[in-house]
């Protein structure tokens, strides 16, 4: 099954809650919203995924910090953010990530920008890029040969994150201001397949 027929079929699913601790104002979607505040809201603090891999923004229009919220609940900010510090409080648009099939998934790492230099391509999930041979903090480029990966600023999941698929850019992160928009820097040291 195909992520356009599952999405039709009902895959994706989160209820997102004005207040933590799903107190307050709630509404469900099936599929993304750009401004949660054109929906009557303020802001979203608690989040329930019920089905799909969706990821979350820190501003409207998918800009901003990024946040990937797998099945399960999320009563407060740093139960998405995984992160004490992290400055986002709220997420104000997110959206589905439209992968049907992550046993396959395949990454390459490059040294330099515009895929240039020493590569590495993985297929795992990695708690330290350093710990498996790569031997910089930086990664400049990235290519998503097939599957959804998220990228993290530093080892054991934590820091930034990166959301990182092949339906965007075609794949294709010529340099790392195309992480994403909250991208200050190409630090990326640990890295892992989303997962359906």
């Amino acid at each position: 099954m195909n992520p356009q027929q599952m999405e039709q079929m009902g895959q994706f699913k989160i209820t997102v809650f004005e207040e933590e601790n799903f107190q307050g104002k709630c509404c469900e979607f099936n599929l993304e919203c750009q401004n949660i505040m054109e929906r009557g809201f303020n802001k979203i603090r608690s989040i329930k995924i019920q089905n799909g891999v969706w990821v979350g923004f820190e501003y409207p229009e998918f800009q901003g910090q990024q946040y990937i919220l797998e099945r399960g609940d999320y009563p407060c900010h740093e139960s998405w953010s995984g992160n004490i510090g992290m400055r986002t409080e709220h997420i104000l648009s997110f959206r589905p990530i439209k992968c049907a099939n992550h046993t396959d998934s395949k990454v390459t790492l490059y040294e330099c920008e515009d895929f240039q230099g020493r590569n590495f391509e993985i297929c795992d999930d990695y708690p330290s890029l350093q710990a498996m041979g790569w031997c910089s903090k930086e990664v400049p480029s990235i290519k998503v040969n097939s599957g959804a990966w998220v990228a993290y600023q530093f080892p054991g999941y934590r820091g930034y994150q990166y959301i990182l698929e092949r339906d965007r850019h075609q794949g294709e992160y010529r340099n790392y201001n195309e992480f994403g928009t909250q991208a200050h820097t190409n630090q990326v040291q640990s890295i892992r397949r989303i997962q359906h």
